[in-house]
This record gives C-alpha cells, structure tokens and sequence, in this order.
C-alpha cells in the first residue's frame, strides 16, 4: 500500500493566496496588519491542523493575481474564487464560506 488515510475534524477547506496576502501587506483584522489567514482564524478561534474545526490554509500562487486584493478558494466549490479586498468583514466572508467558529455556531 503507497497510501494512507488521516483524519481531520474539518467543516470546511478555505485555500487563500499567498503572493496575494503578501502584496496587499496584510490589511486585515482589527488594526489591518495581519493577513487574511491569520485574521480568519483569530476571528474565529480557529487553530491550524487537522484538529481545528476548519482548514484555512495559504496557498502559493493561483495566478488570478487581483489588483489590490486577496484571491480565495473554497474548498466546496472550487470552480467559483472570491476576491476579497483589505478591509472585509471577516463575519461576513466567513458566512460566505460556511465556516464556525471554535463553538460551532457561525459567525
């Protein structure tokens, strides 16, 4: 056998763009610093690994490269990407992408 399972307690699969979190230099959270990833999971009390309640993961580029903004991919529909600009509301985007937070209600 070549491969193996492993669990997660995931919901859900969010993949954000790196070079994208990168070029807009963060702008998001409560002072506009912190990077899109970091600021959902904060949000939203999540961890990283296959323990936490979701997957928000950054990925290396996806070559949407949007001016000015940060490209998203949810994992549960994969053929419609979001752009989200610096600045969002993280509880409507986390809506938007299904994801709970620590005590599973949405936020």
């Amino acid at each position: 056998m070549t491969t193996r399972r492993a669990k997660a307690r995931w919901s859900n699969a969010v993949m954000i763009c790196r070079k994208c979190s990168k070029k807009v230099k963060g702008g998001f959270g409560p002072e506009g610093k912190q990077t899109l990833a970091k600021a959902l999971r904060k949000q939203l009390q999540l961890g990283k690994g296959p323990k936490s309640g979701a997957g928000i993961m950054e990925i290396g580029c996806v070559d949407l490269c949007p001016k000015g903004a940060v490209t998203v991919i949810d994992g549960r529909t994969p053929d419609q990407w979001l752009v989200v600009r610096p600045g969002a509301n993280l509880d409507g985007l986390a809506h938007e992408l299904g994801l709970k937070g620590k005590t599973g209600s949405m936020h």
